[in-house]
Formats: structure tokens, C-alpha cells, sequence
């Protein structure tokens, strides 16, 4: 197996928007484009990839994931919304994604929370999350090799990457599974509120 120290060095987990990044004025759609490409442009899977496009901001904001903007200008608010979109949107349908920011987006329309707390939180717990991830990773690294080693086989090389790769989906599966039906909570929950 190749080394994987060296491939999550190359996956640039640390990569993400610091609230100090956001700018205090409004930003039209193609400066909001250039600072996610900037920020996250180097952990893209190759060139070809996209970070965040027109199309999808578009689909962002028809699909009502963030709340309307003005004068088709971008707001910090909006900004760390969309950037929370884009972490999400690498396990969660947008439906999913609709409903899990819904209360959110409601409050901070209306003033009722201090989104950039709420962001510097979730960057905090985000941080946590690539040193454990980390840690895990080399954890299950070893315990391919072991699995490997017990087979004896020819080629041992494809075997643990094989096996890493079903075993590093089972756990993205896993994670996944558990935060939808995290989200079907809530919104059982916001249902009876209304």
C-alpha cells in the first residue's frame, strides 16, 4: 500500500474558509467564486474539478439552502452558509442539506443567532475531525496490513489497498447513514414545532 501519511498530507484537510478569510463586505458572484477556488481549490481530486461554480450557487440558492441575497451581492452570512454547503454537500443530498440548515438559515435571517460563532464552532469541531480522521486512517492502515499478513498471499500490495478502500467506504457509509437519520430527527422536530 502506498504510504498514507504521504496521502492524507496530499488530501489538504486542513483546508477550509477561517472566518477572518470572509471578507466584511458583500461579495458578487464571482469573488465568491475565486475565494473558494483559493481555499480549496489544491484539494480537488484533479484540475478538471471544480470547487464551487454559478450553476451551483445558482441550485444553492433555488433550492432556498440560503436565505435570498440582495443586489446580487453575497454577505459574510451567506459565505460561511455556502461553506458549510460545500462540506456537506460531499455526504448529504441537497434535500438533506435544505433541511438541516433550514433553522439556521431562519435565525440568522431574523437575527436570532451570531452565525459567525456558530461557524468558528463548527471550524473547531472540523479541526477535531481531521486529527481523529487521521488517527483512524493510520489505525485501520495497520489493521489491513495484519489482515494481509494473515492471508500470505502473493502480491500483498493490491490486497491491503483493496481492503483499505472497502474498509475506509464502510466507515464513510457508516458516518453518512447516521447523519441522515440525524437529519430525518430534525426534522421531525421542526414538524412539530409548526
Amino acid at each position: 500500500m502506498n504510504n498514507i501519511e504521504q496521502l492524507l498530507a496530499e488530501l489538504k484537510l486542513e483546508n477550509n474558509i477561517a472566518l477572518e478569510d470572509i471578507p466584511e463586505i458583500d461579495l458578487y458572484m464571482d469573488q465568491v467564486i475565486q475565494l473558494f477556488e483559493k481555499n480549496f481549490g489544491s484539494s480537488t481530486r484533479n484540475k478538471e474539478e471544480k470547487v464551487l461554480t454559478k450553476t451551483m450557487i445558482n441550485n444553492y440558492a433555488k433550492g432556498k439552502l440560503f436565505f435570498p441575497i440582495k443586489n446580487k451581492k453575497y454577505s459574510k452570512e451567506h459565505l460561511i452558509l455556502i461553506s458549510l454547503i460545500y462540506q456537506l454537500k460531499g455526504g448529504l443530498s441537497i434535500q438533506d442539506i435544505k433541511q438541516t440548515l433550514e433553522g439556521v438559515n431562519q435565525r440568522t435571517e431574523a437575527g436570532d443567532i451570531p452565525l459567525g460563532d456558530f461557524y468558528q464552532s463548527y471550524l473547531k469541531l472540523y479541526e477535531k475531525n481531521v486529527e481523529i480522521f487521521s488517527e483512524d486512517v493510520l489505525k485501520t492502515e495497520q489493521d489491513v496490513k495484519q489482515e494481509v499478513k494473515r492471508l500470505d498471499a502473493d502480491e500483498p500490495e493490491e490486497l491491503e489497498t483493496v481492503l483499505m478502500i472497502a474498509s475506509l467506504i464502510n466507515i464513510s457509509n457508516f458516518y453518512r447513514r447516521t447523519a441522515e437519520k440525524l437529519v430525518d430527527r430534525l426534522a421531525a422536530e421542526i414538524k412539530k414545532k409548526d
